[in-house]
């Protein structure tokens, strides 16, 4: 069986008992920081207090950040893959004649 570790996060005053690979617990102690600052920053700039809203916009910014990444990683893919075509092409033209 795989060894789990009990962790605590705090988020928006609330406390999230979980268990979960040791593998996962610093990444999900750096998200939860910055869900806390994200709450801070949206409550400070928006004058926000009911939480469910705050909450709804930190997710909002979260998922918009990933897909903005998915739509990078792409974009990159496709420029990776136009530049290999191009030099897979001059090399089969280099070694044809």
């Amino acid at each position: 069986m795989a060894e789990t570790l009990k962790i605590k996060l705090s988020i928006a005053n609330r406390v999230y008992p979980l268990n979960i690979p040791p593998s996962q617990e610093e990444g999900l102690r750096k998200a939860a920081k910055k869900i806390d600052a994200m709450i801070q920053q949206f409550e400070q700039s928006y004058s926000v207090r009911d939480k469910q809203d705050v909450l709804a916009m930190c997710a909002l910014q979260f998922a918009s950040q990933v897909e903005q990444k998915t739509i990078e990683k792409e974009q990159v893919s496709e420029h990776v893959e136009v530049k290999l075509k191009a030099l897979n092409d001059m090399i089969h033209e280099h070694l044809s004649s």
